[in-house]
């Protein structure tokens, strides 16, 4: 019996993925670790940051040809989470369609997130 493949924890568009894509192509090795931390009017706030490898408890998600790590701690707070890549004519930024997200304050920095719970 074949096993179904796993949901993925986060999913990436086409958008985020080519970004992703193509700030990783500078770099010679490593990934691009996504997280949270508390901060902000709202109480949290999303985090980018690379990393060289994984820590031993990190999600690592494949979508559309990249490979990205969550941050084992936020794990429950980016459940389902759509991470999109958004350029105006003002900003170019990547964006978080969070299910579990509340709240935001009214720059955009911060959010109030929610963890998912145990089912």
């Amino acid at each position: 019996m074949a096993l179904r493949e796993r949901p993925k924890a986060v999913s990436l568009t086409d958008a985020a993925a080519a970004r992703v894509k193509s700030i990783m192509s500078d770099r010679e090795k490593g990934f691009l670790r996504v997280g949270v931390k508390n901060g902000g009017c709202a109480g949290m706030e999303y985090v980018m940051e690379y990393v060289e490898a994984p820590e031993a408890l990190d999600e690592r998600v494949a979508d559309k040809g990249v490979e990205i790590v969550l941050e084992s701690k936020a794990l429950l707070f980016l459940l389902g989470t759509e991470i999109d890549y958004e350029t105006t004519a003002l900003h170019s930024k990547f964006v978080f369609n969070n299910p579990n997200q509340t709240d935001a304050c009214g720059c955009g920095e911060s959010v109030t997130i929610i963890p998912v719970k145990e089912a």
